[in-house]
């Protein structure tokens, strides 16, 4: 990865440090074989910040990334987040229990930023602030936020956390991508691609970090109004309003010198809201795609004319 392609790094709420414009997801990355070349070409481009989730791959995949930090020994340097309590075990309770077993898998003392993966709509948001809080005094987590929860609930949470003297949740992981999700790609799931969603992170103090953030592959070879065989990319995708999206970005990739896969990528880091999305290369040559998108500096106007022609 060369010197330009390196990573710029921004603020988001709640965090007391800098961190890469884009986060590294853990879920696939299994082995040693895959995550050193990997994992070691994030960080020496200035990648610090890796997303990492109880669920992923059983455990193996927060065991594997652990084993990294430690062997590299740049936990000061790296910035966690973690998640659990996922369906269907959403509950308070189970909070604290996964984030242990988080912790002793990765062998580190805290994460820097926790979010509840999912949402159970019959549990009161105030008894899971509750149960972060109790997280948050024991310094077992720097941060915390929601992941596919409705703003809402949100909101609801942040209200409760200021009548009970908890520090408000300053995060939240939905989907985001210039492609708008037609349907969610696994059960429970919410894209923040909305006008609301939109101005409500205006106000800057909710930071989205945005999975699917390049709509799984929709903006490569791999989509096409011909190519049916990737149901996901059919079921979750396929509409016509993101195929024009689609070969815009592509028009767009022409006159830059990238890839549609890049834009999709530009266009969420050129947006003017905290937002971090989340990318889910398995080589560095991938990586190296992806990094390049950061180089690409698009404007509003671009960012206008992708997503309505106009």
């Amino acid at each position: 990865m060369t010197a330009q392609n390196r990573i710029p790094h921004v603020r988001m709420p709640g965090l007391s440090s800098t961190v890469s414009a884009v986060a590294l997801g853990t879920a696939g990355v299994m082995s040693a074989d895959l995550r050193d070349p990997l994992y070691d070409a994030f960080f020496e481009a200035g990648g610090n910040l890796f997303d990492t989730a109880w669920i992923y791959g059983n455990g193996t995949s927060e065991t594997v990334f652990g084993d990294w930090l430690e062997q590299r020994g740049v936990r000061s340097d790296a910035i966690i987040i973690g998640k659990g309590a996922h369906t269907p075990h959403c509950a308070p309770e189970a909070i604290g229990t996964q984030l242990t077993e988080s912790l002793e898998r990765m062998r580190i003392e805290r994460v820097d930023l926790y979010m509840m993966h999912r949402d159970d709509l019959d549990v009161p948001v105030g008894e899971f602030v509750d149960a972060i809080g109790q997280e948050l005094t024991a310094g077992r987590i720097g941060a915390y936020g929601f992941s596919n929860w409705t703003l809402d609930r949100i909101e609801a949470a942040r209200a409760y956390a200021k009548q009970a003297g908890i520090p408000a949740p300053g995060a939240v992981s939905n989907n985001f991508s210039l492609a708008d999700m037609i349907e969610p790609v696994w059960a429970g799931c919410l894209s923040a691609n909305t006008p609301t969603w939109r101005a409500r992170l205006g106000e800057g103090d909710l930071g989205l970090y945005a999975w699917s953030s390049q709509a799984r592959g929709f903006f490569t070879d791999r989509a096409g109004p011909d190519k049916r065989e990737d149901t996901e990319l059919v079921r979750c995708w396929y509409s016509d309003g993101n195929f024009e999206r689609r070969d815009r970005a592509h028009e767009l990739a022409k006159q830059r010198g990238a890839n549609g896969n890049q834009i999709a990528l530009a266009y969420c880091l050129a947006q003017d809201t905290p937002l971090i999305p989340l990318i889910g290369p398995l080589t560095p040559d991938e990586l190296a795609d992806s990094m390049a998108a950061a180089q690409l500096n698009l404007t509003a106007e671009d960012c206008r004319w992708l997503e309505t022609g106009d």
